[in-house]
């Protein structure tokens, strides 16, 4: 299902695995950042264009959650949230080290056009059940990457609330909520899978310009 959105939130190393692969600390709180509406690209099997003269552009698969209705004290994530998808966090990777080096924000890393690839929205059957599910990303038909949910550092009620609290909640907003270890870089004519389970949920074809 198609479904309107609003702001585009994401956290960063919200799996141990993934922190450690990249060398970086584990967070005491959520890390989010943003990205802007035209960095959604939707699956549909076709080919899309990714930045291919910065450097290396790498992978990162996420579970993505739509909110349904505005925050309110003490609500609950099965309360919250009407839907998910299957996502990709684009990276510039080598863009992102330089920005880290000197503390700058990490937009020109995260925020280009097509850096938030995403796939049809599905009813949301609650946590519970969730968590009892794979999601998985293959490249040109071989796994890349599996996580579960309940592998996350922070809960979704726990990302839920603090950007509830931080900056702010409301429906339409989206959550990319951070991704499993086995990031990686991308090549020209990648095909792109996303799974929930067993379920394709996704396909698109990187074009690196």
């Amino acid at each position: 299902m198609e479904k309107a959105i609003s702001n585009i939130f994401c956290v960063g190393r919200n799996y141990v695995l993934h922190a450690q692969e990249l060398n970086n600390a584990i967070p005491d709180s959520p890390l989010f950042f943003s990205k802007p509406t035209h960095a959604i690209v939707r699956t549909d099997g076709q080919t899309f264009t990714l930045p291919g003269d910065q450097g290396d552009v790498h992978y990162e698969a996420e579970w993505v959650i739509h909110i349904g209705r505005p925050y309110f004290p003490g609500a609950k994530a099965d309360e919250l949230i009407d839907g998910m998808a299957l996502g990709i966090d684009f990276t510039l990777r080598d863009t992102q080290s330089v920005l880290k080096k000197k503390g700058y924000p990490w937009l020109a890393a995260k925020g280009f056009r097509n850096s938030a690839l995403i796939t049809p929205f599905t009813d949301f059957p609650g946590l519970e059940a969730c968590s009892k599910i794979d999601f998985t990303l293959n490249v040109n038909d071989k796994e890349v990457q599996r996580g579960n949910i309940s592998q996350m550092i922070f809960s979704p009620q726990a990302l839920l609330e603090f950007c509830a609290k931080h900056y702010g909640l409301d429906a339409g907003d989206v959550i990319f909520t951070g991704t499993p270890a086995g990031v990686g870089k991308i090549a020209d004519g990648d095909h792109l899978t996303l799974k929930w389970g067993t379920e394709v949920a996704g396909e698109a074809i990187a074009s690196l310009n």
